[in-house]
């Protein structure tokens, strides 16, 4: 299934061109992502439960077309990739108004952290399972840590005295 929710665009939402705020495409992709998970099993009361917390690595967002004050919108939601343990993830997301424009999107890739150890680790079967109900994209991958740095080159750490 491709996961999808509805928006109507709101005053806050615009910035100085009065057009859709940047933050604001950031907080409609967010709100679908959290909307999916909660309806499939992962609700404040079993993520603290288990300690569980998601990570945000990036959002890749590709902006098409303007998002006016009047306009509502429609944001989709497919699965990118997933590791076997459900320790990492990548979203996808389109945005499309009422007319079935499409607007933007955006690749999201994150990963889940255990809120006592402070460390990357893998969802419990059940939830992973969940997860894996989502539509999944034409290039959807199996995501291994190696593949989660496959866009950047970073540089070491460095020795600093404060």
């Amino acid at each position: 299934m491709t996961y999808q929710k509805k928006f109507e665009i709101r005053w806050s939402d615009l910035d100085a061109n009065r057009h859709l705020a940047n933050s604001a495409y950031q907080n409609f992709m967010s709100h679908t992502r959290m909307g999916f998970l909660i309806e499939n099993g992962f609700s404040s009361k079993e993520l603290i439960k288990l300690n569980l917390g998601p990570v945000v690595f990036y959002e890749h967002i590709y902006y098409f077309k303007e998002v006016l004050p009047e306009d509502r919108i429609l944001v989709t939601l497919s699965l990118k990739g997933l590791s076997e343990d459900g320790m990492f993830f990548e979203f996808e997301h389109h945005l499309y108004n009422q007319n079935g424009k499409h607007c933007a999107s955006c690749e999201m890739l994150g990963a889940w952290i255990d809120l006592k150890s402070r460390k990357l680790t893998a969802l419990p079967k059940h939830l992973v399972s969940q997860v894996s109900k989502l539509n999944k994209t034409e290039d959807f991958e199996i995501l291994t840590k190696e593949a989660t740095r496959k866009f950047q080159k970073f540089p070491k750490d460095i020795d600093l005295q404060f």
